[in-house]
């Protein structure tokens, strides 16, 4: 990338706090850029937005851009991010665009763009956006070819169906469902998948709300109390819970405890064996689930974007980060937290309660910790752990640098020391059989930090 472009997206679009790092100004340069980037006139853009304050405003900056440009611009309205990546295939639209801050707070938002066949966009072709931005390379049309701008809220109707169909859910069978939809873009959607699907649902937060009133919409244990303290008292067979955008779905078990994330994963990739895919922090017990049943597992650097593209490059049959953010190849190549959770419903229906299915998954002692390293010393240091890291180890299986660097054992164990993107700091990750060969690992992988830094 040439230095001199300043870098606007990150690891999931553009993100920021609005008109400080998401100003109109910019809205509207990216809708210009996409424009020129698709083709321009006659071309045909899918728009939706999430449930923040400042979604509307955007989204009609954004609209104004493309149609200035000439596309033509099919609108959602406010719906979850899966459903943008759907209707851009089913509408044969040459781009989609999300208006969402994902798990951030009211004041952020952000921008997401997806390609014909559902997908992000990938980092050349985010570059290829910020390029044309710097360089104000917009193709801004006379008033005789002005773009259309279509409503289709009700494409929703469709989608909803769709997931059901694909989602393998026997409505004969009836579960009680806890969701929350923590007031964001899955507040209306989501629950008519669910009930429509024939379960029984109590909802928590699934009222549109852009000040998130009800919760924070990262959906962790610290903001899904009250929906943990529902489950149980209500007796239902699982929660349910989204984030701002609804493209992640968290689940809760029958006991009221929160799902380890990584555990839940594993046990949606044993639903589809063959070649899953995931990022380089998530756990082996996803490897050693999948070695059972003859599968395999291919790790990206963390984002969905990059899960995405592996899935695509190796043919694999379903893919997620343990953050809850799943994509299902067969059905589009958007992460869907409604399919998501659709289809984790079907999983307790066809196998039995989660809490059984989560404890059967093995648990091995985690390591976290974080070396104080000031941003323009990680790369230099980064370098020396690429270099020099591995030799402090034996029985190594494989090495990846992909994303910091990432040592696995051949017992599945690993440690992965990874720069954060937003902190002064250096992560070292690491997962193994037994806590003595945790510390060990832990103590190795700190000490050759520290005598670095």
């Amino acid at each position: 990338m040439e230095d001199n472009i300043p870098k606007l997206f990150g690891t999931s679009g553009i993100r920021g706090k609005y008109q400080q790092e998401v100003t109109l100004e910019l809205a509207l340069d990216v809708a210009r850029a996409l424009a020129k980037y698709i083709g321009g006139h006659g071309k045909t853009v899918v728009i939706g937005r999430d449930t923040r304050t400042t979604g509307k405003i955007i989204e009609n900056v954004m609209i104004a851009g493309l149609m200035q440009s000439g596309c033509n611009v099919l609108s959602l309205g406010m719906v979850p991010t899966p459903t943008v990546g759907y209707a851009t295939i089913k509408k044969n639209a040459d781009a989609g665009i999300m208006i969402t801050a994902s798990h951030n707070p009211s004041p952020y938002n952000g921008i997401k763009l997806w390609n014909a066949d559902g997908s992000a966009y990938k980092q050349h072709q985010e570059h290829e956006i910020e390029k044309i931005v710097y360089e104000r390379d917009f193709n801004i049309l006379g008033w005789d070819e002005i773009g259309e701008v279509y409503d289709i809220s009700s494409f929703c109707d469709e989608y909803v169906d769709a997931i059901i169909e694909a989602s393998g859910i026997d409505s004969s069978k009836p579960l009680k469902v806890v969701l929350d939809a923590a007031s964001g873009a899955g507040s209306y959607l989501s629950p008519e998948a669910i009930r429509k699907s024939g379960m029984e649902l109590i909802t928590l937060n699934c009222q549109p709300d852009g000040f998130f009133p009800g919760r924070n919409p990262e959906p962790n244990a610290d903001n899904l109390v009250e929906l943990m303290k529902t489950v149980k008292a209500t007796g239902a067979d699982i929660g349910i819970a989204h984030d701002g955008d609804a493209d992640r779905m968290i689940a809760i078990d029958e006991e009221g405890n929160i799902s380890d994330f990584d555990k839940l994963l594993t046990i949606m990739a044993k639903e589809f064996g063959g070649v899953v895919v995931t990022t380089v922090d998530a756990s082996a017990c996803l490897d050693t689930q999948m070695k059972k049943l003859g599968g395999s597992v291919l790790r990206t650097p963390v984002g969905d974007v990059h899960v995405a593209e592996s899935i695509v490059d190796n043919n694999a049959t379903f893919g997620g980060e343990p953050s809850g953010t799943w994509i299902h190849p067969d059905f589009c190549m958007c992460p869907d937290g409604l399919l998501s959770a659709l289809r984790i419903i079907a999983a307790v229906q066809k196998n039995g309660k989660l809490s059984k299915q989560l404890a059967d998954i093995e648990s091995y002692p985690t390591l976290r910790l974080k070396v104080t390293c000031q941003n323009d010393r990680k790369a230099a240091v980064m370098d020396e752990v690429s270099q020099h890291f591995s030799e402090k180890f034996t029985n190594i299986a494989e090495i990846l640098t992909i994303d910091g660097v990432r040592v696995q054992f051949d017992d599945d164990s690993w440690v992965l020391i990874r720069p954060s993107g937003t902190e002064p700091y250096i992560r070292i990750t690491a997962e193994a059989k037994t806590q003595q060969l945790l510390d060990e690992i832990g103590k190795i992988s700190s000490d050759f930090l520290d005598n670095l830094i």
